[in-house]
């Protein structure tokens, strides 16, 4: 009688070992979470690299742009502005930060200095303004990159860009968010510079800044 009930346990144990029914859903169940994981990862990581670009092109648009200008005011830099906006769709532009400036290098020295700098900020609204203070003041020093080959006594489009991109999914990348800049150089395409007044009814300067 013992024996018999021993067998039985055993039968049932061996069943229970034999039994693969339920592996499939096992398996499934302990794999799930980490198809979830490399799921938002690879959105987040393809996110990531789309904006870079963006901020990229834009950069690139902004100093394009003013380069094929005579003189620019306050208005045409704000357009340009507009124009990186729509460059960062679908992603939010306010976290978007970008500058335009123009260098003029130094004939004697090949010092380059700052002839004017006007930044751009973009509010959550869509609104496209003029920072209060210039990223750059005129007549600062700045250093212009080694790779970059510019002639003495000429003026450069200098434009900058930074976005602070916040991922969804915290855990993926930085929670903080992670900030992508990069900067483009153009040379004025039209004149030897840029020349820049606040508004159109102020009066054009005369000859090229060269503070």
């Amino acid at each position: 009688m013992m024996v018999s009930q021993m067998q039985k346990v055993s039968l049932r144990v061996r069943g229970l070992l034999d039994d693969r029914s339920g592996l499939a859903a096992i398996e499934f169940a302990m794999i799930f979470p980490l198809m979830v994981v490399m799921f938002f990862g690879v959105v987040e990581v393809s996110s990531a690299i789309s904006v870079d670009r963006k901020a990229t092109l834009v950069a690139r648009t902004l100093s394009d742009l003013t380069s094929q200008m005579k003189s620019v005011v306050d208005a045409d830099i704000i357009s340009f502005g507009e124009a990186a906006k729509a460059i960062m769709t679908p992603y939010p532009a306010s976290p978007l930060v970008s500058s335009i400036t123009e260098v003029y290098v130094d004939s004697a020295t090949g010092v380059a200095r700052v002839q004017w700098s006007k930044g751009l900020t973009i509010d959550t609204g869509g609104g496209v303004t003029i920072a209060s203070t210039p990223p750059h003041n005129e007549g600062d020093v700045v250093v212009l990159p080694p790779a970059l080959v510019v002639a003495k006594g000429t003026y450069v489009i200098w434009s900058e860009v930074s976005y602070k991109y916040t991922p969804a999914i915290g855990y993926v990348l930085a929670t903080t968010g992670v900030t992508y800049s990069d900067a483009a150089f153009t040379r004025p395409r039209l004149e030897l510079c840029v020349k820049y007044r606040a508004s159109a009814s102020d009066p054009l300067p005369p000859d090229c800044p060269k503070l």
